[in-house]
């Protein structure tokens, strides 16, 4: 097949400027590090001026900052959320990361929008109609006879967000409702195209452990309890000891929670003789306890006030029946204000287990950090990181706060729901995921097929089951393993131990994750993680990276045994860049910008998964000192995993180019390629006899990893490379008139066409009515005095005038 070579447009100076960046399937940049000279060039920039440089943000594109906190480290994260035209882009989310006033690293997800029409054909009244039709719960909780029914009435927003039911689908405007049914239980922001009625999104708010029912019921002997007092005696209410404090329930069997009332003890002395009876009135202990060993965890390991950072009260409800007076509630959930667990029935125990507990409460964690989307893979980290806190809790109370094993099965930090689960051993096995229907290798056996119509029925796309990566990955790094994975590879992992295990795990969530994240975007995140805490090329960071090998995600540190150990690559390297090198090359979710690397750069710790019979597209582009020469490419792979690229339709890319601009070139991976991980090598040298082995004069190489899924043994043939040459960015001006932030609260920035100066600044209402309690200066317009609403700005550099409208909020 013929690959085709279109030169597009890249910046060397910007190049120049970063030490690494990462894109995202959607080819936007998910982390973006800089090095000493893009830190000095971000000097002086606030969080949202970086932001719009880095990402090429448009007029109608606006990042309003939500939070800015500084770690222990020193780092400070700005948080910003995306908006389009003043709409707030669901699930876009930025972070600028920070240390000593500089600019270290931005990582995040940004959509690119172009030309979408924000205004909505559908009242959100006929909204909320098909929302509510789309969930079909026979009475929701505005209906029902609580105090505070009310509050739960649905209002609607206006949001852009991307039409789920099909993979990578199209961003739309979209009405946002938050419905919560009473029955059958369920919460769940519901998305309704504001322009055609369809339902393109439900992000649950209310997590379920499994479809039948959540994780565990722990017993857990006698424990000390911090409660508080009451005309009647004592309550499980603790006070402000621990956050807003800590309130345990009793739902008597209802699904009311104003109804709920305390559990009462005359002495104290909450006994088992008491307790211990055919209601499981014991549970309200476990529920209690369990909450405040949660809370405790967060706030001794990691440093967070409760769930929220910011001391937020845990409560918590037992002897939950969604039918009142029914045969048992077989579940246990957070519902983004609550922790509430049923009695169970059949299938399990009464779920107030330990890592119950600690997995739910780590759902209110995830949607206070990262706010994974609950389905796909998002959605499969975000119960995974639950179901890793749930365990991390539970082998810190055994540990650090004496907890025992009370109940009918013992405690066992690596089964997730093992004390509660009365028909198998536990719900699932973050040791031997397998052993329970999971998958330990992604995509590999076991794993559920992602969906474009997440719902209860396919666990939305595979939540409950697609976890089992995530597990085993947290419970290699730990504790450290050795073995053959699916794909072939051998790895060997000494484990960190789970206390650091954990602590690269939270700033991975806290501090990288987004709504979005996929699994290759986690391991990016794992690695940085890793790094922060206990620098580059340490263990840790070693660790982190081959426990994500093992699981089938990315290559092993350094190249480790990818490709195998007995595999050896001749050398190959240029002897001189004093005019012409490498600085990219990107392909699927390998994506490296760089400056001269001496001839030579070892890239086989990163890696991107490639199928069988797939077409392929890989991206690259030379740096010039000044002059552009014709320079000869070729991009080989070792499809058969023989240490050699000489063979028949190995050299997968051949042509050449004088274009300074980025070069893509197309190739068909042969449906008998190995399976596994081999090395990809990219060659660029001003001789076109140049081989794939040895040294050459002027120019680069640099190989990476490929991990090939569903193919076998070798055939193919080789792809060629045409092209032309493009205008470099950054020799284009803007042509249109720049403000930021936009919506703002006190000032508005401009930036004219090609940096020119305003001669002239009109600002007027939605009537056209000029307004005058505004001022301009140095390229600001200062807008405090506004009322809130729409304005359009009227800038003139002299010659043009340029119109732009923005919101004063």
């Amino acid at each position: 097949m013929l690959g085709t070579l279109a030169a597009t447009t890249a910046s060397a100076q910007d190049a120049a400027r970063i030490q690494s960046k990462v894109l995202g399937d959607d080819n936007q940049p998910v982390l973006v590090q800089f090095n000493a000279e893009g830190k000095k060039a971000l000097q002086g920039l606030s969080g949202d001026q970086v932001l719009r440089q880095q990402l090429g943000l448009g007029n109608a594109d606006q990042m309003v900052q939500r939070t800015a906190e500084t770690d222990q480290l020193g780092f400070t994260h700005q948080k910003f959320a995306q908006y389009y035209q003043g709409i707030r882009v669901e699930h876009a989310d930025y972070t600028v990361h920070s240390k000593a006033g500089a600019v270290e690293s931005i990582s995040g997800d940004f959509e690119k929008i172009q030309g979408l029409n924000t205004t909505p054909s559908l009242s959100v009244a006929v909204a909320l109609d098909r929302a509510v039709a789309h969930v079909g719960a026979r009475k929701y909780m505005w209906q029902t006879n609580d105090a505070d029914a009310a509050s739960f009435r649905p209002t609607g927003e206006l949001v852009v967000v991307r039409d789920a039911r099909v993979e990578n689908g199209p961003l739309v405007l979209a009405w946002k409702f938050n419905i919560y049914a009473a029955a059958p239980i369920s919460r769940a922001y519901v998305y309704v195209d504001a322009r055609t009625g369809a339902v393109v999104l439900q992000d649950n708010i209310i997590k379920h452990a499994a479809a039948t029912g959540t994780f565990a019921t722990a017993y857990s002997g006698t424990r000390t309890i911090a409660d508080g007092t009451t005309s009647g005696g004592y309550f499980l209410r603790e006070g402000t000891t621990r956050g807003l404090g800590i309130e345990t329930y009793n739902c008597r069997k209802s699904n009311s929670y104003t109804s709920a009332v305390d559990f009462i003890d005359a002495d104290n002395n909450w006994t088992a003789a008491e307790y211990n009876n055919t209601n499981f009135d014991n549970v309200a202990g476990d529920a209690h306890v369990g909450a405040q060993a949660t809370y405790d965890y967060w706030k001794n390991v990691h440093g967070r006030n409760s769930y929220d950072n910011a001391g937020a009260k845990i409560k918590s409800y037992v002897h939950f029946d969604d039918v009142p007076g029914g045969a048992g509630y077989e579940n246990a959930y957070w519902d983004g204000v609550r922790m509430t667990y049923g009695d169970g029935a059949t299938r399990f125990r009464p779920l107030t287990a330990l890592d119950v507990c600690g997995h739910e409460i780590g759902h209110a964690v995830c949607e206070k950090t990262a706010n994974l989307t609950y389905a796909n893979e998002s959605g499969a980290m975000n119960e995974g990181l639950s179901d890793i806190w749930g365990a991390s809790i539970e082998a810190y109370a055994v540990a650090s706060l004496g907890f025992t094993s009370g109940g009918v099965k013992a405690k066992s930090t690596w089964l997730i729901g093992e004390e509660i689960d009365k028909q198998q051993a536990a719900l699932r096995s973050m040791s031997d995921p397998k052993s329970l229907g999971q998958p330990a290798y992604y995509k590999g056996q076991y794993w559920a097929a992602t969906t474009s119509s997440p719902s209860n029925a396919n666990d939305q796309g595979g939540v409950h089951t697609n976890s089992g990566v995530l597990n085993h990955w947290y419970y290699i790094l730990a504790v450290g393993k050795s073995g053959t994975n699916e794909g072939g590879g051998v790895y060997s992992v000494t484990g960190v131990g789970i206390d650091a295990a954990a602590k690269i795990t939270f700033r991975m969530e806290s501090v990288y994750m987004t709504a979005s994240t996929t699994y290759a975007q986690a391991r990016t995140y794992a690695i940085q993680a890793a790094t922060d805490l206990y620098g580059a090329g340490s263990a840790q960071v070693t660790a982190v990276t081959n426990a994500w090998f093992a699981v089938g995600v990315g290559a092993a540190a350094g190249g480790g045994t990818t490709p195998p150990t007995s595999t050896t690559y001749c050398t190959i390297k240029g002897t001189s860049q004093s005019y012409e090198w490498i600085d990219l090359v990107s392909l699927g979710s390998i994506s490296r910008t760089s400056s001269k690397d001496a001839g030579y750069y070892n890239g086989t710790a990163l890696s991107t998964s490639i199928a069988a019979g797939s077409s392929q597209t890989i991206s690259f582009s030379a740096g010039f000192t000044s002059t552009a020469y014709t320079e000869y490419w070729k991009v080989y792979i070792d499809y058969n995993k023989n240490g050699v690229f000489t063979d028949a339709g190995e050299l997968v890319v051949s042509g050449s180019s004088s274009s300074a601009g980025t070069l893509t070139g197309t190739f068909t991976v042969p449906t008998t390629a190995r399976s596994g991980s081999t090395v990809l090598r990219v060659l660029m040298s001003d001789n076109s006899a140049t081989s794939s082995c040895g040294t050459f004069s002027y120019g680069e190489a640099e190989d990476y990893t490929v991990n090939i899924t569903g193919g076998a043994a070798l055939t193919g043939g080789i792809a060629s490379l045409t092209g032309g040459d493009s205008t470099p960015l950054g020799n284009e001006l803007a042509r249109t008139l720049e403000i930021y932030p936009n919506p703002a609260t006190d000032v508005v920035r401009m930036v004219l066409p090609g940096n020119a100066e305003a001669t002239s600044v009109v600002v007027t209402d939605v009537r056209g009515a000029r307004v005058t309690n505004v001022a301009f200066a140095n390229g600001t317009l200062q807008i405090s005095s506004l009322a809130k609403g729409m304005y359009t700005l009227s800038v003139s550099d002299g010659q043009k005038v340029f119109h732009q409208r923005f919101v004063k909020q």
